[in-house]
């Protein structure tokens, strides 16, 4: 027999869940939905006879919960946020959508290094050029006890590339050009998300808190597809322009 979310779905509805698929997907326990539900924190179920069906609005208040109670919210202020938003204040600030869209993408670490250790790497490339380049490009801070770049991974490879021959101005023009063709790539998929999956952010204010939630969850699920699809395109460009590189090199010789 087919489960109560297959038969839902076969019938063109979006997702429903049981109580206890519901609180597994939330991650909380049943009894903790239960008390929700109690406290009115939690909207009514579709009822089919007997049966109670949840729905993606439902997983996204619960979401918005928890992200309120790990802000540091009791329940009883979490109850009258919701109303306000339900009254229709700012519920972006609620539930944090506007900082869901302008979370940083990358998890880069920053690096400190002293002016022995930056000469030590660069020797006598580090020449004024080099420098001013390195800070246009908004790499590095430069410090009276040294430099702070924004990207340990990004020196860490700079330092490799160098240490293995090639000059360090090389590295930085190939560096502005990535970064060139990088902002494109963003900006590609920026107008993506604007034109086809956050278009009712032009009515923010009109948001109910369960539709403000399903935004936000909706910007979690797009983060990790764009850049899974922009690994994919430049693992792909690399093959199509080593290939070729290569079959110029032996055909010349």
């Amino acid at each position: 027999m087919l489960s109560g979310v297959a038969e839902i779905s076969s019938t063109g509805r979006a997702r429903e869940y049981r109580v206890e698929e519901l609180a597994e997907a939330a991650g909380i326990t049943v009894r903790t939905l239960r008390f929700y539900r109690e406290r009115k924190l939690l909207q009514p179920p579709r009822k089919v006879g007997r049966i109670a069906w949840y729905g993606e609005e439902h997983l996204a208040r619960l979401r918005m919960i928890g992200e309120l109670l790990d802000r540091g919210h009791t329940l009883g202020g979490i109850t009258e946020l919701i109303g306000a938003g339900e009254r229709g204040r700012d519920v972006a600030d609620l539930i944090g959508l506007r900082n869901e869209i302008t979370a940083p993408w990358s998890d880069e670490t920053p690096v400190r290094m002293a002016w022995a250790e930056v000469v030590d790497a660069f020797g006598d490339q580090l020449t004024p050029e080099n420098t001013a380049e390195s800070i246009a490009q908004g790499y590095i801070t430069v410090e009276d006890e040294g430099i702070t770049h924004i990207s340990r991974r990004l020196m860490d490879a700079t330092i490799a590339l160098v240490e293995e021959g090639v000059p360090l101005a090389a590295v930085l023009a190939v560096s502005r050009r990535a970064q060139e063709h990088a902002d494109a790539v963003a900006g590609a998929f920026t107008d993506l998300a604007r034109d086809h999956l956050l278009g009712d952010l032009a009515h923010v204010e009109d948001l109910s808190p369960e539709e403000a939630a399903v935004l936000t969850e909706r910007i979690r699920r797009v983060r990790p597809l764009a850049r899974a699809v922009a690994d994919a395109q430049f693992s792909l460009a690399m093959d199509r322009r080593v290939r070729e590189a290569y079959e110029s090199l032996t055909q010349g010789s």
